[in-house]
């Protein structure tokens, strides 16, 4: 065989090789990491135990992870150099959950040391999360690699803002490849955890300059909101999900009917006049084993959203920072 054809064999098959693993796989860590969602599982709910909103923030990192770049890590970067965390962005102010991060990650790596990256650890840990607290399942696609750097602008842009209206949400939604039932499917995530008073406090006396409190917003939970958010102090954490704070379920969408969404954000999927959310709420507040349904595939959805795949990126052995280089006798940097 000549060697053009040789060189053109070796290119098709390397390009069948490639095409073989670049994609993510549920099966992926089967033989390399078989112990993996055990390992996860225990971690997290070890978190849980001392920790009832360890998997609201688990889950937080996740979404805010995915949004930007797509699924590959680079919101647990913090700032280093060459790198400009995103940790730094408005979208990220007071995210919590490293310590439960680098938890899951040391469990991994004394399992399995150099094999699953955070990103992947981040994917499996928001389903047990979920799982842990009454939620669904989901069949986690794995394989992802980690970024060698962060993204600043894309965390300031992309991240979708609790003061936002349903058509910048919609927007950024759709700019992810996400449609309108991702968007009030995984807001359904604000079934757990809590909310700091700053990000709400707007909606309670003077409404986007109107003198006036949100005219979506009950005027009994108001008042108890005037309570729990004294003047002053816009730290205070109150539950999204009033009713069962700590238990993934559908009571947000009950919420969201009786005009008792805590973020701006949040009632703007059910109190937007016409808008196509509407009838989604309704459906998943009378059923949830519809809500759980989707929300499995909306999150499959978000985490295949433009996933790093190999033989680009790094697995980080830790999440916050990027792989230190080594040199080689020749003086090369090698990973």
């Amino acid at each position: 065989m000549s060697f053009p054809k040789v060189a053109a064999l070796a290119a098709l098959l390397c390009m069948m090789l490639r095409g073989s693993f670049a994609q993510l796989s549920s099966t992926f860590y089967d033989k390399s990491c078989p112990n993996l969602t055990a390992v996860v599982r225990d971690t997290v709910s070890q978190a849980l135990q001392g920790d009832v909103r360890a998997g609201a923030k688990l889950i937080r990192f996740h979404f805010h992870d995915c949004f930007v770049n797509g699924c590959d890590g680079s919101v647990l970067l913090e700032n280093q150099d060459g790198v400009e965390s995103e940790l730094d962005a408005p979208g990220n102010e007071g995210i919590q959950g490293f310590d439960i991060v680098d938890s899951i990650k040391t469990a991994v790596e004394a399992s399995c040391p150099n094999t699953v990256s955070c990103a992947d650890i981040l994917a499996i840990s928001a389903r047990e999360s979920v799982v842990l607290t009454g939620g669904p399942s989901w069949v986690v696609q794995l394989g992802r690699r980690d970024s060698q750097n962060a993204n600043r602008t894309g965390a300031e842009n992309n991240l979708p803002s609790p003061f936002e209206t349903l058509d910048q949400l919609r927007a950024k939604f759709n700019a992810a490849g996400l449609d309108s039932i991702d968007l009030v499917t995984l807001s359904g995530a604000h079934t757990f955890g809590r909310s700091r008073c700053v990000f709400f406090s707007g909606r309670l006396n003077n409404f986007n300059g109107t003198g006036s409190p949100d005219s979506t917003l009950d005027p009994t939970f108001r008042d108890a909101l005037v309570i729990a958010c004294p003047t002053g102090d816009g730290n205070n954490r109150i539950a999204l999900d009033v009713a069962t704070p700590d238990a993934f379920d559908n009571a947000y969408y009950a919420d969201l009917v009786t005009n008792r969404g805590l973020l701006q954000s949040d009632q703007e999927l059910f109190s937007t006049e016409g808008a196509e959310t509407i009838e989604i709420v309704n459906r998943f507040a009378g059923n949830q084993s519809d809500f759980f349904a989707q929300f499995g595939q909306s999150m499959i959805n978000m985490g295949n959203l433009q996933p790093l795949l190999a033989p680009a990126g790094e697995i980080r052995t830790n999440c916050r920072r990027v792989n230190p280089t080594t040199t080689t006798t020749a003086g090369t940097a090698v990973m």
